[in-house]
């Protein structure tokens, strides 16, 4: 057939899907893509419960089932949603099914993660991205789930959110970001400091900029232990020109140290557009200790590159936890302490 001819039918057939083109380039792990968005949430949808790391209390799932509820949704609760084995919610198999099944469910219309642990990393390279690229629909959690989230965009281009699991605690604060990103979508969107972070004594919640300025890019970013966890994987992270937000709990300074050390060397971190960093609870150096402090670690390890860098913004393993769609257009500035969103995560 007669290439010009070829490329102009490839084209035409394109046009008239409903599923976004890929074009894969050599490396097929790299490849340009239009980026799917779900469609926006309102009162009366159907959420689905998965448990796709660890597993789940009665306690954590009655929480979940709650939070979701109150905000007018109906539930729809995974199949093996109670499933335990060892420190998994489940087999990989078991986990992988709920997490299909979910996407494939024209009764469901988003996707909420209710914890997050460990065990999203076993199960990436199983997930079948086609059935998620014609079946899109919004997927939040953090935690674990940063693998779970990253890797979808990655093979999909679908966008999902970093944001609270559905058994935290949720605030005021919480909800409103929830409503203004997943719900209520206005354009362009601010997300504010949690003026509440200032009240709290411990010291992990206080801002530092480390390099001031504004930064414009596609949000990427998540977990700092699964960040690295994914670095010479099928999943790696490229966030050249993006705006990458970090954050992590509980690790020493030294441990952040190596994670973000294996980015420097293994990504193209020193690329990127700026650097948001969370709220670092529990990873402060303890007193007597031979350390860095977890600010002297983070100016040492990130105050060499040429971007805007802040910390303290007002995600992690903290209540006031912003909701976060991975891969829109966004700018941070560090002498607001905002980041504000220049498109929608959703579509109407």
């Amino acid at each position: 057939m007669n290439r010009r001819q070829f490329n102009k039918n490839i084209f035409i057939g394109l046009a008239g899907s409903t599923v976004p083109p890929f074009f894969y380039g050599n490396n097929s792990n790299e490849f340009m893509k239009k980026c799917i968005k779900p469609k926006q949430l309102t009162p009366g949808d159907t959420i689905g419960l998965i448990t796709p790391s660890s597993s789940i209390t009665e306690a954590k799932l009655l929480l979940a089932k709650k939070n979701i509820q109150d905000l007018g949704f109906k539930v729809k609760l995974g199949k093996h949603i109670n499933a335990i084995n060892g420190y998994l919610a489940g087999t990989d198999e078991q986990r992988l099914e709920d997490l299909h099944d979910m996407f494939a469910d024209d009764e469901v219309d988003g996707i909420w993660c209710i914890r997050g642990g460990y065990g999203v990393g076993r199960i990436l390279p199983n997930i079948n991205y086609k059935l998620i690229r014609k079946n899109p629909k919004a997927l939040i959690g953090y935690s674990d789930i940063t693998a779970l989230l990253l890797a979808i965009y990655q093979k999909s281009g679908l966008i999902g959110f970093h944001g609270p699991v559905a058994a935290s605690t949720w605030t005021d604060y919480t909800i409103r970001h929830i409503k203004g990103v997943l719900m209520n979508p206005t354009m362009p969107y601010t997300i504010e400091y949690a003026d509440d972070n200032d009240t709290i004594e411990d010291i992990s919640y206080r801002t530092k900029v480390i390099k001031s300025g504004k930064a414009k890019g596609e949000l990427t970013g998540g977990n700092l232990s699964l960040l690295s966890a994914m670095a010479g994987t099928d999943f790696k992270w490229k966030v050249k020109n993006k705006i990458v937000f970090i954050e992590d709990i509980g690790e020493k300074p030294y441990r952040i140290d190596r994670m973000l050390t294996q980015l420097l060397q293994s990504s193209d971190l020193d690329k990127a557009a700026g650097i948001a960093l969370g709220v670092f609870a529990g990873c402060q150096a303890k007193e007597g200790d031979r350390s860095l402090s977890l600010m002297e670690m983070f100016e040492d390890r990130l105050g060499h590159l040429d971007m805007p860098i802040i910390y303290g913004l007002s995600f992690g393993h903290i209540k006031n936890n912003i909701t976060i769609p991975i891969g829109v257009e966004a700018e941070m500035d560090t002498a607001s302490r905002s980041l504000r969103l220049l498109e929608m995560g959703v579509r109407e």
